[in-house]
């Protein structure tokens, strides 16, 4: 019998006499890892494998073991600044210039290197599933999830219920303080950046609201209600207020190396309870030309 702790398994208290896999569904867990968990004899009943799937009373523990799994990233070291985490996620405040996820010229020094290394300096044996992903030089919030159930819940959840803030630094100031960005967004001709277009482009929503004003900049708080890539950089762009320093959308700055973007706040529900919390990520250092916010 195992000792069903919360970092290795999912736990359940039946409230109703159903059939185990009926009720995993109910509880949130996709078909998909329940298959994959009957198949693996990953399913426990009061702290026994089961086999079929039983009837089960009421009160009875149903409980789903998380495999083990190899590191799917080079092994690195190096502090992280660690916003949040319990046994189902890590939200991290990614720095400017980091590269999120391994690619083909990126095998080092990148997070999800330092994340297989932070799991195993803490005994988490599980892959890193990254829920989203930040441009290399966008600084802020990057939420990882540390098993299947939480990266399937949250990530259906992601696009449509979890609040999304950032702020930006842009060029000019703005003529309508507060307001909407409806403009679809498609991959241009280059297949690199992205723009506008009304024929082919996907449904991208944007709001915004300028913070403050100072040396024809503006600061500005800005809600994804979708998630096209670079949205917040075409959007701005679009309507004549690049995010500064962005020398794919706008042009290069004295003051910044990288475009003034930063994922500033979530609001989101963890994946076994439905609590909601709301994380906060500090602003970074190169943001300091800008002494309002300081």
């Amino acid at each position: 019998m195992y000792r069903l702790n919360q970092k290795d398994f999912l736990n359940f208290r039946a409230t109703k006499e159903v059939k185990i896999n009926e009720y995993l569904k109910e509880c949130g867990v996709s078909s998909r890892l329940i298959r994959k968990s009957v198949n693996s004899g990953s399913i426990y009943l009061n702290g026994k494998s089961v086999k079929t799937n039983k009837r089960i009373k009421l009160n009875d523990i149903v409980s789903l073991r998380f495999e083990d799994e190899v590191p799917n990233g080079k092994i690195e070291n190096k502090n992280l600044d660690i916003l949040y985490e319990d046994e189902d996620l890590i939200l991290i405040n990614k720095e400017p210039f980091m590269v999120t996820h391994t690619a083909k010229d990126d095998s080092e020094g990148t997070l999800l290197n330092y994340l297989c290394g932070y799991f195993k300096e803490n005994n988490i044996n599980r892959k890193v599933r990254f829920i989203n992903r930040l441009d290399r030089d966008t600084s802020g919030i990057v939420v990882v999830s540390k098993n299947s159930f939480s990266q399937d819940k949250i990530s259906r959840e992601f696009k449509e219920s979890v609040e999304k803030k950032y702020l930006a630094i842009c060029e000019g100031t703005f003529k309508e303080k507060e307001g909407i960005i409806d403009a679809p967004i498609a991959k241009s001709e280059d297949n690199i950046k992205r723009e506008i277009n009304y024929v082919i482009g996907k449904k991208s929503l944007t709001s915004y609201k300028v913070l403050r004003e100072y040396k024809n900049m503006s600061l500005v708080m800005l809600t994804l209600h979708t998630g096209r890539t670079h949205q917040i950089r075409v959007h701005l762009s679009y309507i004549g207020h690049p995010i500064l320093g962005d020398s794919l959308y706008g042009k290069r700055s004295e003051l910044i190396n990288r475009q003034a973007l930063h994922s500033y706040s979530l609001k989101l529900k963890l994946p076994r309870n439905n609590k909601e919390i709301e994380i906060f990520a500090k602003v970074p250092g190169d943001f300091h030309f800008f002494p309002a916010l300081y």
